[in-house]
């Protein structure tokens, strides 16, 4: 980590313990054992943390004008998403100054937010949410298949676990099995980001989208609500988690992957069925 990029961590760092925001927009402060994120709403305290942050990366003047915007509202949605996908998922590259001498902008942002606030759970934690078996859900190993009967399914995601394999989900101890929900179900998946140097998020989707670099390009999370964009990369604290919830509202067969430029292609994807 270079030492520009370690004085950002500090800064970020030191906000934290500060008290300043209570979350940011890609995971909210929790008591156990809930956990959700939040709108990116620029009243909220994540906005204030955001300001504080980028002022540390932007070193007040140094970037000039060129980069002033990302401290402003603009910047908080293109950078964050919202209701739909932060814009340099969808083609949009994150600018030169946050880029550095790095390619990919799942480590760029990994880090970037690697002590942002938000709920935290340590590696043992991760580990056993990784392997638990679903309340009221049916799990067929043979079949490779999580089914929820009831009308709210509730799982875990251990998304790049310990043990591996890398660039893939855990869920019920399984690598990204298929998820089959009742039409009308209301899901909430709970998302802990364990890999060591990447942001990783989770969005339910429509199908054929894993081959693109940047599949928010091409479609757009399928239910409302049915997207965590990114989580920051572990820390000393603890890993990042973060809840989402939405409505199963349409039959058809669907598929839930990291949004993260490339992540989809290199194996972080699975099927997920909504049934008539």
């Amino acid at each position: 980590m270079s030492p520009k990029r370690l004085a950002i961590v500090i800064g970020a760092a030191a906000l934290v313990a500060g008290g300043i925001g209570a979350g940011v927009a890609i995971a909210a402060s929790h008591s156990s054992p809930s956990r959700t994120t939040t709108a990116t709403s620029t009243g909220a305290p994540s906005y204030s943390w955001y300001r504080s942050m980028m002022g540390n990366l932007q070193g007040g003047s140094m970037m000039g004008a060129s980069y002033g915007w990302t401290m402003g509202t603009s910047g908080y949605r293109w950078m964050m998403g919202g209701t739909s996908a932060p814009n340099w998922m969808r083609g949009n590259a994150l600018p030169g100054f946050m880029m550095g001498t790095s390619t990919d902008p799942g480590k760029v942002m990994g880090a970037l937010f690697a002590n942002a606030p938000g709920p935290r759970v340590s590696p043992s934690q991760a580990t056993q949410l990784g392997n638990k078996i679903p309340t009221g859900a049916t799990v067929d190993t043979a079949q490779h298949r999580i089914t929820f009967s009831r009308a709210s399914a509730r799982l875990v995601v251990v998304a790049s676990p310990s043990g591996g394999p890398d660039e893939t989900f855990r869920i019920a101890g399984m690598v990204n099995p298929t998820i089959e929900v009742s039409v009308g179900t209301r899901v909430s998946i709970e998302v802990v980001n364990a890999d060591s140097d990447t942001a990783h998020g989770l969005v339910v989707t429509a199908s054929g989208t894993r081959s693109s670099w940047m599949p928010m390009m091409t479609a757009r999370s399928a239910f409302t609500g049915s997207a965590l964009w990114f989580l920051g990369e572990p820390t000393s604290a603890g890993m990042h988690a973060g809840t989402f919830s939405f409505t199963a509202t349409t039959p058809g067969t669907y598929e839930y992957l990291c949004p993260v430029p490339g992540h989809a292609q290199k194996g972080m994807f699975g099927t997920f069925v909504v049934t008539s």
